[in-house]
């Protein structure tokens, strides 16, 4: 009776640790490069390393990479096996978030593909907003009224490397450079508290455990099974 009853315990932590390992939270590859599919109806204006405009079609955006104050998006085409262009955005918030893609446009002039601003991942409030040549941007300023993002390096000629140290401003209409922050706005006050505090916790302790739970479960059901033997 004692060994069926231990038999029974063990039995119950190995199964405790395999459900907690099932409830352990996962980083899925869409989730860390935001990869999305979107169909244009019509051609748009993007900036980057490569094609500034796209016709009507459907495209994949993704995260390349990520350097904390600036992301690198790659678009490219429905099947993945070609690059369209490859473009510098930092990041930009938004109050609400919403559970589909959204892609925000420049105004355009008369007979112009619209520009895009920024993207958006669903379910996220933080999204990319575009950076454009100089050139460019002081033209798109011109027409939307408003501050683009601009660097002052030649998009179209640079390296994709160049894209991590690239210097980022912001133009006004009159093509006087002013600070990033006339574009993208800082977060609400208690979002960037909760940013700034210390990430002190970390899954590999429960890793750790229930490793070690299902280490003692394994030898405890062999010296079981050696004994009854």
């Amino acid at each position: 009776m004692k060994s069926m009853n231990r038999f029974k315990v063990v039995a119950m932590i190995f199964c405790l640790s395999l459900v907690a390992l099932a409830f352990l939270p996962s980083a899925k590859a869409t989730d860390l490069d935001k990869k999305t599919k979107v169909t244009f109806s019509v051609p748009v204006e993007v900036p980057g390393v490569g094609a500034q405009v796209l016709p009507a079609g459907t495209y994949i955006f993704k995260i390349m990479d990520s350097y904390g104050d600036r992301n690198i998006v790659q678009i490219f085409n429905e099947a993945e096996n070609h690059v369209y262009t490859t473009i510098l955005a930092i990041p930009n918030y938004r109050m609400k978030a919403t559970d589909k893609t959204v892609m925000t446009f420049k105004e355009r002039a008369e007979g112009q593909p619209e520009a895009i601003r920024a993207w958006f991942y669903p379910g996220r409030q933080w999204g990319e907003e575009f950076v454009y040549p100089k050139y460019r941007a002081i033209e798109l300023a011109k027409i939307t009224g408003q501050p683009v993002l601009a660097t002052p390096i030649e998009l179209e000629k640079a390296p994709i490397e160049a894209l991590k140290t690239a210097e980022i401003v912001a133009v006004e209409p009159t093509g006087e450079v002013v600070e990033v922050a006339k574009v993208v706005g800082p977060p609400p006050a208690e979002v960037a508290a909760a940013q700034s505090l210390p990430q002190t916790a970390s899954l590999l302790p429960l890793v750790g455990l229930m490793g070690l739970l299902s280490l003692g479960a394994g030898v405890s059901l062999w010296a079981f099974s050696k004994r009854s033997a």
